[in-house]
């Protein structure tokens, strides 16, 4: 069964026109990446198919079932989504931030056990913020609170990750350990759509793609028939010049 069908879905960004409606599956063990220049409305995307956002048309289903019909419980047992940007509603700890993610399991006023202990500990060791544990969140880098929101979502162990920018902040040891995890992810049988600004991150780590146009035309499939230097080169407004590094293409700007 696929983790997310979307189905004739036309998401709202304020003041531009209906786009052409968005029909995919992500199915088990893939990795989709939303790729599209500023403003075409990846966010908007991506708060919709979470349920944050009524789309203008269309509908979007979460393992077989429409969303608009699942408690926020069940969603969040099923759906883990990485924003581009968090605020901090009160005071926590590291640790404590990660242990969020287990709340979707527990009843109301139930404390983490052990187990919910463990699964933290391992999710920001996993995303090397495990020495930062009693660490209040405010007190951060940009880099260790992206690490964290990773983790934190690693805890809740959903089948579907949905993930805004998962990248923004990283230096490029840690882009490559979060492409990683996420790719080990869909290996072990999750689905993974995320939106991305780096072309070549998401030519390296995904296996399909959906282009988002600003006129709003948008086409998607496997990444290796996405990947075309015309659609890309029409996608930014930018020529480009492509190489091959490690069986991956490589795209830079043209001169």
């Amino acid at each position: 069964m696929s983790r997310l069908e979307v189905v004739r879905l036309v998401i709202d960004v304020p003041g531009r026109p209906d786009g052409r409606a968005l029909s995919f599956q992500v199915e088990p063990g893939q990795v989709w990446g939303v790729l599209g220049p500023n403003g075409v409305g990846k966010t908007t995307l991506l708060h919709t198919l979470a349920g944050l956002r009524t789309p203008r048309a269309g509908e979007v289903r979460l393992a077989g079932r429409p969303l608009g019909a699942l408690r926020r419980r069940e969603v969040a047992r099923q759906l883990g989504l990485v924003f581009q940007e968090r605020h901090d509603g009160f005071p926590a700890t590291v640790r404590e931030t990660a242990l969020i993610g287990r709340h979707p399991y527990l009843s109301p006023w139930q404390m983490e056990g052990a187990e919910e202990l463990r699964l933290a500990e391992a999710a920001l060791e996993r995303l090397d913020v495990a020495h930062l544990a009693d660490r209040l969140v405010g007190t951060l880098s940009g880099g260790e609170r992206q690490r964290l929101a990773i983790a934190t979502v690693l805890t809740q162990a959903p089948a579907l990750w949905l993930a805004d920018e998962p990248t923004n902040h990283l230096d490029l040891h840690h882009q490559s350990s979060v492409m990683a995890l996420l790719a080990g992810q869909a290996a072990e049988g999750r689905a993974v759509l995320m939106c991305l600004h780096d072309l070549n991150l998401a030519a390296r780590w995904c296996d399909q793609l959906l282009l988002l146009y600003p006129d709003g035309e948008a086409c998607w499939g496997p990444a290796e028939t996405m990947l075309e230097p015309a659609a890309l080169e029409r996608l930014y407004g930018q020529r480009l010049a492509t190489a091959w590094v490690d069986g991956a293409p490589v795209f830079v700007p043209a001169r």
